[in-house]
Formats: structure tokens, C-alpha cells, sequence
């Protein structure tokens, strides 16, 4: 059995998005088991600045192994140099491919994609990215369970502000997942609440926000464009994969306090 720690969209930026984001790391921390792993599906930043990478990198310093794939509001160079450790050069890692990225745990793998568009709100899988991804999935060990993971849902969720900034032309990603059956399930974020549907025949579990929470269309909202709630407390989801590799996911909040 193994457990994954699924936490999202921190947007390290203020004291408020440090203090909600160490109060989940300490409560990650302060459990009695080491984690298989902690993924983290992106918008780490919340301006893709060097300096809030610097503070995300001491935040998410842990016991338990870590993965991070970026997200609409972090910067591919920064998130290279700043979570990475790539010292490639800054005039060209902004212009560098996407952040693709392998773990391998005890019985399982997990494949991060970018989905992240420079430049743009909305996702996307490109080309090298789905080839990338494809080839990986024929690599990981036989008997292993394969987690894909991204930042952007490749299907509506019901939430319009959401939905308009999903991952689109997701048929290629359902296309590729019905040629590789070894596909156990899909991981992402972006989304700030905590969802659970299915894609290409499998499940898609969304990690809640740990920064803010979404409005739902049918909760009130005060303004308009009052689109999140602020005093939610952070959330995160705990995914536990059996031997057989069915998937169990909990969801918990945490308390800033103390």
C-alpha cells in the first residue's frame, strides 16, 4: 500500500499564502508515517518570482519525498532555477520546454505533466509532452500503478470560472490513455476545491486549494467577482493506492492556528 499527499495551489506570495502553506507542510510533517510521497500540482508561485520560489523551496523542505509540476501562474525558468536547482541560463530557460518530470515509488509511478501555456491562464498538453509521457508510461516497471499527473482538469467541473481556464483539446490525452491501459488514475489541481470525476474511463481526483477555496455557482456569493472564499482553511487529499491498484482518496482541512 502506498499513500500520496496531494496538496495544490499554494501562490506563495504573502504572509497569509506562507503561513497556510507551513501550517500543511507541518501537519504532513507531524504524521506518525512517512509519506510515499508528496505531489504538489502546481501554482507554487503566485507571480512566478524568483523570491517566491526561494520561499517555496524552504516551505515544502521535507521528510517525505516531494514532486512538483508547475502551473498557469508559475514561471518555467524560475520554477527550474528556484525548485529544480537547473542553473541553466535565465535568458534561456524561460524559453526552455516544458517540465516534465518521473518518480518511482515502492509499487507505483507518477508521471508529472506541464500543462501550463507561458503566457496564458488556460492548459495545455503539447506534442512532446504527450510523447514524453507515452514513452514513460512503457517504461515504468512492470506491476507498478502509473498516476498522471498535471495542474489543469481536462474536463469541466461545473465551476464556469474554472471551467473556462481547463486544459483543452484533451482528446489527445484520452486518445493516448486508451492505447495504455496501465493508466490508474489522473491527478490535478487549478481547480481550488476539492473534486472527483472521471477521465478516459478512469478516475480524475482534484486536490482542494490550500490558498483559497472556490465558489461553487450555487454557494452565495457577496460580489461578483467574489469568486473564492478566504476563510475556508487549506485543504489537501490523501490518495491511497493498493496492492491491486485501486484508489482510495480522503480529503482534509487543516487549522492555521497554534
Amino acid at each position: 500500500m502506498a499513500v500520496i499527499a496531494h496538496l495544490s495551489d499554494i501562490h506563495i506570495d504573502d504572509e497569509r499564502s506562507v503561513r497556510r502553506t507551513r501550517a500543511v507542510v507541518d501537519y504532513l510533517e507531524d504524521l506518525p508515517y512517512d509519506l510515499d510521497l508528496v505531489l504538489v500540482t502546481g501554482d507554487i508561485a503566485d507571480h512566478g518570482a524568483d523570491e517566491e520560489y526561494a520561499t517555496a523551496r524552504g516551505l515544502l523542505d521535507s521528510r517525505h519525498p516531494v514532486l512538483v509540476c508547475p502551473g498557469n501562474h508559475d514561471d518555467r525558468g524560475a520554477f527550474r532555477r528556484g525548485l529544480l536547482g537547473d542553473a541553466t541560463d535565465a535568458a534561456n530557460a524561460a524559453d526552455a520546454g516544458a517540465v516534465d518530470q518521473v518518480y518511482r515509488g515502492a509499487g507505483f509511478t507518477v508521471l508529472a505533466c506541464d500543462s501550463s501555456v507561458p503566457g496564458k491562464p488556460e492548459g495545455w498538453l503539447g506534442d512532446e509532452t504527450l510523447e514524453w509521457l507515452a514513452a514513460e508510461v512503457g517504461r515504468a516497471p512492470e506491476g507498478d500503478a502509473v498516476l498522471v499527473a498535471f495542474h489543469h482538469p481536462p474536463v469541466e467541473l461545473h465551476v464556469p470560472y474554472v471551467d473556462g481556464i481547463r486544459q483543452f483539446d484533451a482528446g489527445r490525452l484520452a486518445e493516448l490513455a486508451g492505447r495504455h491501459p496501465r493508466i490508474t488514475a489522473f491527478l490535478a489541481g487549478h481547480a481550488h476545491t476539492a473534486a472527483a470525476t472521471t477521465f478516459a474511463g478512469r478516475p480524475l481526483l482534484v486536490a482542494p486549494g490550500v490558498v483559497n477555496t472556490v465558489r461553487l455557482p450555487w454557494e452565495r456569493q457577496a460580489h461578483a467577482d467574489h469568486h473564492v472564499h478566504l476563510d475556508q482553511p487549506p485543504a489537501l487529499a490523501f490518495h491511497v493506492l493498493a496492492e491491486d491498484h485501486r484508489l482510495t482518496t480522503h480529503f482534509r482541512t487543516v487549522s492555521t492556528e497554534g
